[in-house]
Order: C-alpha cells, then sequence, then structure tokens
C-alpha cells in the first residue's frame, strides 16, 4: 500500500508541475509575467506567436475564400433563374398577343397594339409615382405599354 500511495504522490507532482508550466505559457502568451522571461525566451515567444498567427489568417483567408465561392455559386443560380423568368415572361407575352389577334381578326386594323402589353422592367422603375425599390434592387414588375389614356372601351 505504501507503494501505491508513493506513486500517487509522484504522479500528483509531476501533473503540479505540468499545470504550473501551462498557467506560466498561457500567462506569457498573453503578454503578463514578461519581466522573468531572458532574451531568447522572448524571441522564442515571439516566434511561436508570429506562426501561430500565420496559422489563423490561412484559416480565415481559407474561409472567405469559401464563403465567396459559394455566394457566387448562389448568385449563378439565381441569374440562371431571372433569365428562366424574363424568358417565360416573353413567351406568355407572345401567348397572349397571338390571343388577341385570333380573337380580333376581322377587324380592318390589327387592333392587338390597342391592348394592354405587359412590359418587362428589370432596371428600376423610372416613374415619378413609383419609386419603390425591390428587395435585390431589381423591379421585375409588369407594367401596360399603353395606358388608359389612348381609348379604353
Amino acid at each position: 500500500c505504501v507503494f501505491v500511495q508513493g506513486n500517487w504522490t509522484i504522479e500528483y507532482t509531476r501533473l503540479k508541475a505540468k499545470i504550473d508550466l501551462l498557467q506560466r505559457n498561457h500567462r506569457h502568451y498573453m503578454g503578463e509575467d514578461l519581466g522573468s522571461m531572458s532574451l531568447k525566451e522572448l524571441q522564442s515567444l515571439e516566434q511561436q506567436l508570429d506562426t501561430a498567427l500565420k496559422q489563423i489568417r490561412t484559416r480565415r483567408n481559407q474561409l472567405m475564400y469559401e464563403s465567396i465561392s459559394e455566394l457566387q455559386k448562389k448568385e449563378k443560380v439565381i441569374q440562371e433563374q431571372n433569365n428562366m423568368l424574363a424568358k417565360k415572361i416573353k413567351e406568355k407575352e407572345k401567348v397572349a398577343a397571338q390571343q388577341a389577334q385570333w380573337e380580333h381578326p376581322n377587324h380592318g386594323v390589327n387592333a392587338s397594339f390597342l391592348l394592354p402589353q405587359p412590359l418587362l422592367n428589370m432596371g428600376g422603375n423610372y416613374r415619378e409615382e413609383a419609386q419603390e425599390v425591390g428587395r435585390n434592387e431589381l423591379d421585375l414588375t409588369l407594367e401596360p405599354l399603353y395606358s388608359c389614356h389612348l381609348g379604353c372601351f
């Protein structure tokens, strides 16, 4: 039993010394208790801190590049969706114009230009009375090309 107690005492002493060393190093890394350090120890500490900073900056830059790459992928997907939506709108405008021509084929004049035609405004709304900006600064509203002042029936 004396042998086991002696091992515990040695283990306790070893762990206590290790904890003291770790606490002292932590204080040094925090810039505290530097007065007892020699020039060589200070230079070693400075080199360790420089190495740690380089690793931190490398990791930070890696995360930033990954984030930028992910945002660029999202941007590309959104742009493709915008292009598909714009194409669908044009197709629907064509269908609507053709239906209007089929409904009124026997008028001597092609009256389809009198019907309100939707206009896709992708660059922002330039009318003074409607200056709202969309969430992503693109105004994708459909506006009639000809207003009612040309003659409402």
